[in-house]
């Protein structure tokens, strides 16, 4: 199940993250990222639940890594299936965006 507020919240975290790192993604929160080792250990990430989203794609915005995206099929749970996030899951994000797009 998809929500229209999550995916509303979605697209904004999207688009302000890409405002501030300079990339064109469709999907910043997406979860499934890989990459090789070497580009891990450089950095030293500090962020956990929702902020770790916003803080990866910023560092790793900086050291101008080659991105791919790739469409996934999904389907989300819902809040009695398991689901977490809620608004201030958003504000953390936002915030997160703005910390490490503008001072780190």
């Amino acid at each position: 199940v998809l929500y229209f507020w999550h995916y509303l919240g979605n697209k904004l975290l999207t688009f302000f993250s890409n405002i501030f790192t300079n990339l064109n993604l469709t999907d910043m929160e997406v979860c499934y990222k890989v990459f090789r080792r070497e580009i891990l250990k450089q950095m030293e990430l500090k962020e956990n639940r929702f902020g770790f989203e916003p803080e990866f794609t910023a560092k790793i915005s900086r050291i101008n890594c080659r991105i791919y995206e790739v469409g996934i099929s999904y389907s989300g749970r819902t809040y009695s299936e398991g689901k977490k996030i809620n608004w201030k899951d958003g504000i953390r994000a936002l915030y997160v965006i703005i910390k490490y797009g503008i001072f780190k």
